[in-house]
């Protein structure tokens, strides 16, 4: 089991990030990435942080991806920004997509998906094929999420994965102790989305350290 996109106390979230990996590892998860939400004034201090959390995530056994979620950060500069953290060492670059929820920038969905240091794009709304193509020629994740509100689009998101080839992730955009999915959790969000069993099956069983080249 995995999740590539959480939030702790170190952004919007609430909980520390060691209690975090805990209700993740008590849940059977493998691999947790933590993602809070960055911009140029905490990027640097967000990577460091969590950083420093490994070996409490490697006591319980949960494998622990130091990462971020580039939040309404304008569309010019996400590939600066997505580069600056994984040159201070982020595992992963979640970038927060177009959804139907937030007055993310135009062009968002663009900027993350042509850039070869984002991993995920996380709840893009309405993207569009041409972008989602963009994507999967880069190796980047669609995010399909349990979030309420930003979960509206899932259905949208998998047709348009569907088309372009694209790879797909569940994730949950944990800020809450009750955010985190269990196992059957994740399996309704998949085939609620609209995902085959078989396809529902690949994809919440991914290989993540593959995904992400690490």
């Amino acid at each position: 089991m995995y999740d590539l996109h959480t939030h702790t106390i170190l952004s919007d979230g609430e909980l520390l990030p060691t209690e975090l990996v805990r209700r993740a590892a008590v849940l059977g998860y493998d691999i947790i990435a933590i993602t809070d939400h960055a911009d140029a004034s905490n990027l640097a201090h967000l990577v460091a942080a969590v950083s420093e959390v490994r070996d409490s995530a490697q006591c319980y056994g949960v494998e622990l991806l130091v990462g971020v979620e580039l939040t309404h950060v304008p569309p010019s500069l996400i590939p600066l920004l997505a580069r600056n953290a994984k040159r201070r060492g982020a595992d992963i670059v979640v970038v927060h997509g177009e959804t139907v929820m937030e007055p993310v920038a135009p062009g968002t969905n663009r900027a993350a998906c042509t850039c070869e240091y984002v991993d995920v794009l996380g709840h893009p709304g309405f993207i569009s094929v041409e972008d989602a193509l963009e994507a999967a020629e880069r190796g980047i994740a669609l995010e399909i999420t349990s979030r309420a509100g930003h979960n509206r689009t899932n259905g949208h998101v998998v047709r348009v994965a569907r088309e372009a080839g694209c790879q797909l992730v569940v994730d949950s955009d944990t800020h809450a102790p009750s955010d985190l999915m269990s196992k059957e959790a994740r399996w309704a969000v998949a085939l609620g989305a609209g995902l085959t069993e078989a396809e529902s099956r690949e994809i919440l069983s991914l290989d993540i350290k593959r995904l992400l080249h690490l």
